[in-house]
């Protein structure tokens, strides 16, 4: 199982990237700076939290994970 510092760690790392495409296209669409940076701002904090969820959510579901054995020899 994933540790929650993990699941935040990828959220956070994968955000980034996303946040920097995002600018990048309200920017082309809108041609202002600021308002680009406010969209990307506001999508950052909401799609992190809705991706933490996600990863919790799955990480709790047994589908298609395979059972370690409790010891090997």
């Amino acid at each position: 199982m994933e540790s929650h510092s993990r699941s935040i760690l990828k959220a956070a790392s994968w955000r980034v990237i996303a946040t920097v495409v995002t600018f990048f296209t309200a920017w082309l669409l809108t041609g202002t700076v600021d308002i680009a940076m406010k969209i990307g701002l506001l999508d950052t904090v909401i799609k992190m939290g809705a991706y933490y969820t996600h990863e919790r959510g799955w990480n709790n579901l047994n589908f298609g994970k395979v059972q370690e054995a409790e010891y090997q020899i």
